[in-house]
């Protein structure tokens, strides 16, 4: 943000020592809108933090404390090592089908080829 400001702020007199900087010939768009980048900035950071105030509110609230929750890591822990040794054997079932598909492919595409006559 500051890099931003430093960037596109208009040229300030440092001293009346020093010669007055040099105009801009034609205003840019850039250099028009810098009056606004602020208020934008302002707005998008407050839009922000109702945001993230939002979703913290949303998060459910821990009840029981630390033993309650560690409690439950176990128990989700228990029932996602059940849910993933039954994927397995899932993965384990149908990697043995396809095995007999392929193979019944295979002997379905040599009798293909048996059955084709000589040229």
């Amino acid at each position: 943000m500051f890099g931003t400001l430093q960037r596109d702020a208009p040229p300030v007199r440092l001293s009346p020592n020093y010669p007055e900087p040099p105009a801009a010939a034609i205003p840019t768009e850039d250099s028009a809108n810098f009056a606004e980048q602020p208020k934008l900035m302002s707005a998008a950071l407050v839009k922000a933090a109702k945001q993230f105030d939002a979703l913290v509110a949303a998060l459910p609230l821990s009840e029981g404390g630390e033993d309650a929750q560690v409690k439950r890591i176990a128990e989700l822990q228990a029932e996602n090592d059940a849910v993933g040794q039954e994927l397995q054997r899932q993965l384990e079932a149908a990697e043995k089908e396809l095995k007999q598909v392929q193979e019944l492919f295979s002997q379905a595409a040599d009798n293909c080829l048996n059955l084709k006559k000589p040229d």
